[in-house]
């Protein structure tokens, strides 16, 4: 049976620090991430890109493996792995090692032949948007998708490699996305002489057809969904680990929601997104919380 949710988007490792010198190797990327914590939620999901043959691609293929995610969409190849190092955890600091990285190899071309039947849901972001060819590969396709009827998630998912003349990309990926999660950082990233809320508003008139998850971190998170008004969920107070993936689990979250367990009571969706996200930052790295976590801590 084919995933009824496919991510697309980097996967690579973060090396955490541990204090002082040391630093752990962890499996991550945005679109890896969202595709293990969709996963972990008890849908049908794929992750779909490229590994290197090294390592640190077998780490990443054996944490597919134990998500359950569809492999079929998992192409190893010989090219160098994608590497971010998480330098500072409050609030988490990254830098990237990749050029030339497996990561930039993806091709629609191999990817399964009737794939696109049953899927609901393909979620994009991440720093794979601005790594080229990648980028505009992935535009293409979603372009696609989008014309076929699947729903397009969207995460932008700021990070420093990411320039004002990423800007263009990120408008059209918000005009054609059905759900789209962003976070007061990313805001500031990208627009960094205005104030978040601003800049939020601004967005939103781009598509306010769209479902928009804002979350703001200790100060909880915002839900914009239309016909309703707009919905405010205050943070879960957790023992806090770290929170790299905490937005990946919360939009993981929104995603069961829209196409599961609430498609029609946008505070329930809020409160599992928001849940969710607290969940993982309870452990190192990201987190991804199971249906049976989730609904035991509503």
């Amino acid at each position: 049976m084919n995933p009824v949710f496919i991510s697309f988007g980097e996967a690579l490792t973060d090396l955490v620090t541990q204090g002082s010198d040391s630093f752990r190797a962890i499996p991550g990327g945005a679109g890896f991430n969202v595709a293990r914590a969709v996963a972990a939620l008890g849908m049908k999901a794929a992750w779909a890109g490229c590994l290197s043959r090294d390592s640190f691609g077998d780490a990443l293929h054996l944490a597919a493996v134990a998500a359950g995610l569809d492999l079929r969409f998992v192409r190893r190849v010989e090219a160098p792995p994608l590497l971010a190092v998480v330098d500072g955890l409050a609030p988490p600091h990254y830098f990237f090692i990749g050029s030339g990285s497996a990561d930039l190899a993806f091709d629609p071309a191999f990817l399964p032949r009737h794939w696109q039947e049953g899927l609901a849901w393909a979620q994009f972001g991440g720093i794979s948007l601005v790594r080229e060819p990648l980028g505009a590969k992935l535009e293409g396709l979603a372009r696609q998708l989008k014309a076929k009827g699947v729903r397009i998630a969207f995460d932008p998912n700021h990070r420093a490699l990411m320039q004002s003349t990423d800007l263009p990309r990120l408008q059209r990926f918000v005009q054609m996305a059905d759900l789209i999660k962003i976070s007061d950082e990313d805001l500031r990233g990208y627009f960094p002489s205005d104030a978040p809320e601003r800049a939020l508003k601004a967005l939103r008139a781009l598509n306010p057809g769209a479902v928009w998850l804002y979350t703001r971190g200790a100060q909880g998170a915002q839900l914009y969904s239309p016909g309703h008004p707009v919905l405010e969920q205050p943070a879960v107070a957790v023992p806090v680990v770290d929170t790299v993936g905490a937005g990946d689990a919360s939009l993981a979250a929104m995603l069961l929601a829209l196409h599961e367990l609430a498609p029609n009571d946008p505070a329930l969706q809020l409160r599992m997104a928001v849940v969710n996200g607290a969940l993982a930052c309870c452990g190192a790295g990201a987190v991804a919380p199971t249906r049976a976590q989730l609904l035991d801590a509503l």
